[in-house]
């Protein structure tokens, strides 16, 4: 039985350009111990082989600390780590993995074609190919048919399955299914995927290990993988993330917000950064967001509150009346109706309280 890990889009380095500069910072220093924590993992669960599946770094010109903590980590773990290139960090002459050091535990596949290492003490071929530019056009998979030799065959690539554009690497099913191997470990997609099958080749890709915006929602992490002795393959996520991206939605209607938000709010917020959507109907005045983010804001590592929530149709009413206040809102309700998007019928809200309270010289805030 061989333990391995499957892992890829690390993206160290990135930018964090969302964030505030000290919270950024931090978030880059907290991504750049990835590595260190997986060399821990490696050491500390028994596993025997490491597969990357490309875009380890956000861009091909990695801080030199970066790289240096990267391959220390890599030393540490003390077993075969195979990395196929991916567009963000190709293997281009003269690039990072050529100019750094790296230890001689690591494989690297540079060339945009299938090779192989040999490993005959667990009877286990793995073949893989990585990225030479930042496009790559042709489907490293194309052709590929594993030897029928005895031994289990794997393969690691960076790419997309069936994508709308051959720009990335573009696998197709069949030639999985073609493929002869045992297992595809993949990189890319930063959304983990559960594993399936193409003929007899089980795939998957285990998404990115660390949210870096609210497009990369949930657990982050790794597949942890077992060979039988059979040459079967079986995997396990497991979630690994330092700081999780998650997004909650609260209706307020009828309900004081912060005390909506607080009744929906899962125990465990303080280490992650969350997008608070507030939906339903609330009166004209709405919700003081910038108070309710301030009151909430020590529970998260990181805190946005949106407001989505939409005028009561009690307010709306009042357009009937033969004042200031009821033309403003029939001028405003027309464009409500005419409204075609719901970013639209935002902005109309937000002018219609805003105005409201102008009126009435209330502070929204």
């Amino acid at each position: 039985m061989l333990r391995f890990i499957h892992a890829a889009d690390w993206h160290l380095d990135s930018a964090f350009g969302a964030l505030p500069a000290p919270q950024a910072a931090r978030r880059r220093r907290e991504s750049r111990e990835t590595p260190v924590r997986l060399a821990e993992y490696v050491r500390s669960h028994d596993i025997d082989l490491v597969l990357l599946a490309g875009d380890l770094l956000d861009t091909g010109s990695a801080f030199r600390e970066t790289t240096e903590v990267l391959a220390a980590a890599f030393a540490r773990m003390a077993v075969p780590v195979l990395i196929a290139p991916g567009n963000h960090d190709c293997a281009v002459p003269g690039g990072l993995w050529d100019t750094a050091e790296w230890p001689e535990n690591v494989h690297i596949f540079r060339e945009s074609r299938m090779t192989a290492v040999e490993f005959p003490q667990w009877n286990l071929t793995v073949h893989g190919a990585g990225f030479t530019a930042p496009d790559c056009t042709e489907s490293l998979l194309s052709g590929f048919t594993a030897p029928t030799d005895g031994r289990v065959h794997i393969g690691l690539l960076h790419g997309e399955v069936e994508a709308a554009e051959a720009r990335y690497n573009l696998i197709r099913r069949q030639d999985i299914a073609a493929s002869g191997l045992a297992y595809l470990a993949l990189g890319h997609i930063h959304k983990r995927m559960e594993p399936q099958k193409s003929g007899d080749t089980l795939w998957a890709w285990p998404g990115c290990m660390e949210g870096r915006g609210f497009d990369e929602l949930g657990e982050k992490g790794f597949y942890e993988g077992v060979i039988a002795g059979d040459g079967a393959v079986t995997l396990q996520f497991v979630p690994f993330a330092r700081r999780r991206y998650e997004i909650l939605t609260v209706d307020v209607t009828g309900k004081d917000p912060r005390a909506a938000v607080e009744e929906a709010l899962p125990a465990d917020t303080a280490d992650h950064l969350y997008r608070i959507l507030l939906t339903g109907e609330t009166g004209e005045a709405g919700v003081n967001i910038a108070a309710l983010q301030e009151a909430l804001a020590e529970r998260f590592w990181a805190l946005e509150v949106r407001d989505h929530t939409r005028m009561a149709e009690d307010v709306w009413a009042r357009a009937e009346e033969d004042s200031l206040r009821g033309l403003f809102l029939r001028d405003l309700r027309g464009r409500m109706e005419r409204a075609a998007t719901a970013e639209e019928r935002e902005t109309i809200t937000r002018a219609a309280r805003f105005g409201l309270a102008a009126l009435d010289r209330r502070d929204l805030g």
